[in-house]
């Protein structure tokens, strides 16, 4: 089942997704707003009881960021080896991971479009899976990380590319552009572990295959994600993890191949679907 944050007749709701249209679930969760906070107060697995029995509520709704208000999102950078020779600098693969925390109003849902500002245009795509946090801990053991998983969806982590450039160490200012990139469309529940060790993902533009790996590559796999994360933060539920991109994204073409207006970028992996969106200049 999957389950999703959409607006309907100028309401938000959340609920359950199926190939008819949406159930919104918000009447069964009166104390909990939001889809976050069912996770948040640890309900989510009530989430698919509630749906059971239930007909559509609506069939023509817009999709929101799947959790719009998500408290942490913490995103691993330079993940595959072939990212990491893009750089051109003879580094081998680092000892530990990079991380960066990107806020929700930086990401929009799906169908919706990726926002280029007026500043700067070298807005680009990375296609990557997310994770969500449904079991709290500290110093997760490796071998225990998947047990805390809750959910997958998918994220084009969206970056202004100049914009990382502007300070020495962090790269805070490119990667949070409001609607530059986006969440969704929904969460899948995380049953088994062949969900992200046998996941291909893949990033069109256009229709064009621009990346294409297996998350199996990942110089740090999620199950490490989740125990460094760990190890100086306690992950609570509806903590967000974006977990890495392959090569092929826009800066690395010669010359890059930024996203323009009226580009329709697509992310997708196997068992989870397809986050689709467009560009449009802000304002438009």
């Amino acid at each position: 089942m999957r389950f999703a944050t959409f607006f309907a007749a100028g309401e938000t709701f959340f609920g359950a997704i199926t190939d008819d249209g949406a159930i919104a679930l918000n009447g069964d969760f009166p104390d909990h707003s939001s889809l976050y906070k069912v996770i948040a107060a640890g309900a989510f697995d009530q989430l698919a009881q509630a749906a059971q029995g239930k007909s559509v509520t609506h069939t023509e709704f817009t999709y929101d960021m799947v959790l719009p208000d998500a408290r942490r999102i913490l995103c691993v950078g330079v993940n595959f080896p072939d990212r990491n020779a893009e750089y051109k600098d003879g580094s081998a693969q680092p000892r530990y991971m990079s991380l960066f925390p990107r806020f929700a109003s930086g990401f929009t849902g799906h169908g919706q479009p990726l926002i280029r500002p007026p500043e700067n245009h070298t807005l680009d795509y990375e296609g990557e899976v997310a994770i969500v946090i449904g079991k709290p801990g500290r110093r997760i053991k490796a071998a225990d990380a998947y047990d805390h998983i809750a959910a997958l969806t998918l994220c084009n982590e969206g970056t202004i590319r100049d914009w990382v450039r502007h300070a020495k160490f962090n790269v805070t200012q490119g990667k949070n552009w409001d609607r530059s990139g986006a969440i969704g469309p929904w969460l899948v529940p995380f049953t088994n572990a062949a969900q992200l060790d046998d996941a291909r993902i893949q990033t069109h533009v256009n229709g064009e295959l621009r990346q294409n790996d297996t998350l199996d590559r990942m110089m740090f796999p999620i199950r490490e994600e989740i125990a460094y994360i760990s190890t100086f933060m306690t992950l609570q539920p509806g903590d967000v993890i974006v977990t890495g991109t392959p090569t092929g994204a826009g800066a690395r073409f010669d010359p890059p191949r930024y996203l323009v207006p009226g580009d329709v970028v697509e992310v997708s992996v196997e068992g989870i679907g397809t986050l689709t969106n467009t560009v449009e200049d802000e304002g438009v």
